[in-house]
């Protein structure tokens, strides 16, 4: 891979493909963290006695804290850098990861997996704060492209793998792995990773600088346009990922050491996805590929809530629907999260926690959702992902149009 020129970056970094490694690295907190125990919850549920229903809010209390925590982190690395930030969260989530292991109940796994969420959400926000920190718009959605193809390893690799640890140690063990990967990512930052921020370009204004930068940010319809696309785009993701173990496990009694083949396979095309978007950056925009992503999105996920709905073409037209629906965000999200942080250079730790936040809300929502609507078929889960989709197409269209917006943002 070519080195990207002098007139993309922004400061000193660490070679392309090294900062690729250790950026999607982070940024798999989250797959990881979500993935790995998904054929545990059926096990976790029926050792504290509650419903798989009820130990699927322990996701959706996973995407809050993952929204809450990337609020907060965001503005201090504006601030503080972001060197100091993240190993302060990597320490978190280790600790909690321990936590989790440990939880004597559910609502007890309940407020570790929050506390897990805080401390893993610094990777996601300030991994995008980087990027911005190194490179223009087209690069910046090459590299999260390429951070895709990094982080993707984790869905592919973390539900098999969970589903092995599940079957040897039980379902505790998955938790103490977590907190290895934690430990590990936190020696990664302190001998790998360069602060990305100089200190005259860091902000020196406090809580009300950062509260007005997400007022300013929460008004501009461009952004918001880019960030809740991206976001419903992954809500759609996140509603699968919520109700896929009961939907194959349970309904069409895919064994747990199974589940992770399928769940591999969607991730597959997720990080496909993200790559044949790398190769068509050279000959599209960002704005071009991700309306054209977002059309396949949504209009697989309709046909596949139609097929669901009248029972049309079985197990085998349902997975492949499923496939092209997930794999198609693979080429949302980079282009989303690159088209919505170019204007903001001097506030990118801020813009990016907002996008984060915006994602991981509108996911715990999705998620949470699918849970209360669960009436023993796949049709929330599906139904959810529709409506997503739809939504993402439709709110990209009517918010990012030129004829509606006006760019509030401030300059690099």
């Amino acid at each position: 891979m070519k080195q990207a020129t002098a007139s993309t970056v922004l400061t000193a970094r660490p070679s392309y493909t090294r900062l690729a490694l250790i950026l999607g690295t982070l940024a798999a907190f989250g797959p990881f963290s979500i993935d790995m125990y998904l054929p545990a919850l059926p096990t976790i549920a029926a050792e504290f006695g509650v419903t798989t229903a009820a130990i699927q809010q322990t996701l959706s209390v996973f995407f809050i804290g993952l929204a809450i925590g990337q609020l907060f982190y965001g503005p201090i690395s504006d601030r503080v850098g972001r060197r100091a930030p993240l190993l302060f969260g990597c320490g978190l989530y280790t600790v909690a990861s321990i936590g989790c292991a440990l939880a004597p109940s559910a609502g007890g796994l309940m407020v570790l997996r929050f506390l897990q969420a805080l401390g893993g959400a610094v990777g996601m926000v300030i991994g995008r704060s980087v990027v911005r920190d190194c490179f223009e718009e087209r690069e910046a959605a090459r590299m999260f492209s390429l951070l895709m193809l990094v982080m993707g390893v984790a869905p592919i690799t973390a539900p098999l793998l969970g589903g092995q640890v599940l079957i040897v140690l039980g379902w505790r063990a998955i938790f103490f792995f977590l907190a290895a990967f934690g430990l590990f990512c936190l020696l990664m930052v302190w001998f790998g990773l360069e602060e990305s921020l100089p200190t005259g370009r860091r902000t020196r204004e406090g809580l009300g600088y950062a509260l007005r930068a997400y007022g300013g940010l929460l008004t501009d319809r461009r952004y918001m346009g880019f960030a809740l696309a991206g976001g419903l785009a992954s809500a759609a993701m996140f509603a699968y990922i919520s109700g896929s173990a009961f939907v194959f496990i349970e309904l069409n009694n895919v064994p747990p050491d199974r589940f992770g083949f399928f769940f591999g396979a969607n991730a597959f095309g997720l990080i496909a996805a993200s790559q044949l978007n790398r190769w068509l950056l050279r000959r599209f925009t960002a704005a071009q590929l991700l309306s054209a992503a977002l059309s396949v999105t949504a209009g697989a996920a309709l046909l596949l809530f139609v097929v669901t709905l009248l029972n049309i073409g079985g197990f085998p037209l349902f997975v492949a629907l499923l496939f092209i629906t997930i794999g198609s965000t693979g080429m949302v999200g980079p282009n989303a999260m690159a088209l919505a942080l170019a204007p903001y250079g001097r506030k990118a730790g801020s813009a990016s926690a907002v996008l984060g936040a915006t994602q991981f809300a509108v996911g715990a929502l999705a998620g949470a959702l699918v849970g209360l609507l669960a009436n023993g078929t796949a049709l929330p889960m599906v139904g959810v992902i529709a409506l997503c989709g739809a939504g993402a197409w439709m709110l990209l269209h009517f918010l990012t149009h030129p004829a509606r917006t006006t760019r509030s943002a401030t300059g690099p």
